[in-house]
């Protein structure tokens, strides 16, 4: 069972349960945090409640592809563990050129303490459909597929997504105190198009995550990569961020990327993203280059 939000011909948003069947039933919430309220209150889980919800009632007529698919969950925040798979090891290495026996990519891959950082807002994530940005300061840009955890407060997961952890490698290979701008900037995050709810899925290390980058309508790229690859395991990070510190209702927590395009290639203007995750869909996303607007001196 997927959850989706799409806006109606009416532009009200509405969520909705789509099945493995591909029917989509309307849901009596305004949002999915709406949901796992109700859940907590009725000390019930989300599937439940959807079930009880849709269990006398019709499809709507629409099929999935005609809707106008939007953000499933509005987060708070967005969060993000680096370093989580050998390949994303071996990248920051390349793009930072290090030299050293052991790096500080190599030390965090190995050591007890994972990588977390802040990587959105609700203002600056983006769902299906809507043009990710790349930075006017960069030259070397690329997506970063990845499997989202959609938490609790508590630390819970109940779902899983998909992220598009956009990221500007030469900024990060520069200097590693530079991850802030090289990860956080208008657009750099998407999320989508659904929410498996946690309590459907038998196996989360056996997601296969799916990358594919056009260009002027032809695929430059494509590559595949399982969870099952993962260096740690979900709880481990989670554990981590709620460690002395607030988590709020609907936190998404990316966990990585296994998938990482050749050092000579970077996004450019008019690229059509695709990350494909089974059991939850495809998150797809232009490219677009933001213009700066210059303010006394100041770019922005």
């Amino acid at each position: 069972m997927r959850i989706i939000c799409f806006k109606s011909e009416q532009k009200m948003e509405q969520l909705a349960a789509l099945t493995d069947s591909g029917e989509v039933y309307l849901l009596p919430y305004k949002s999915f945090l709406d949901l796992m309220k109700e859940a907590e209150t009725k000390k019930q889980g989300c599937l439940s409640l959807v079930q009880q919800s849709i269990i006398d009632s019709l499809p709507i007529e629409e099929k999935l592809e005609e809707l106008q698919l939007i953000l499933p969950i509005r987060p708070e925040e967005v969060w993000a563990s680096g370093v989580t798979y050998l390949k994303s090891k071996v990248a920051r290495n390349l793009e930072s050129k290090a030299t050293t026996h052991e790096s500080i990519y190599d030390k965090v891959y190995e050591a007890e303490r994972p990588e977390l950082f802040m990587k959105s807002t609700f203002h600056r994530t983006i769902g299906p459909d809507t043009p990710v940005y790349i930075r006017t300061d960069s030259n070397w840009q690329i997506p970063e597929p990845e499997l989202g955890l959609v938490l609790s407060r508590n630390g819970d997961i109940i779902g899983y997504t998909i992220g598009n952890d956009m990221s500007s490698r030469d900024i990060e290979g520069e200097n590693p105190l530079y991850l802030p701008q090289a990860k956080i900037w208008k657009n750099s995050c998407s999320i989508g198009p659904s929410i498996r709810l946690a309590e459907t899925v038998d196996d989360p290390y056996n997601f296969e995550i799916t990358c594919r980058i056009y260009r002027n309508n032809e695929k430059l790229f494509e590559d595949s990569a399982n969870t099952s690859q993962l260096k740690r395991k979900y709880d481990e990070i989670v554990t981590y961020l709620c460690r002395d510190n607030e988590v709020f209702d609907g936190t998404v927590l990316l966990t990585g990327t296994c998938i990482v395009p050749s050092e000579d290639f970077t996004l450019a203007d008019g690229d059509v993203i695709e990350i494909e995750i089974s059991g939850i869909g495809i998150l797809r996303n232009p490219v677009q280059v933001q213009n700066p607007v210059k303010l006394e001196g100041v770019y922005r």
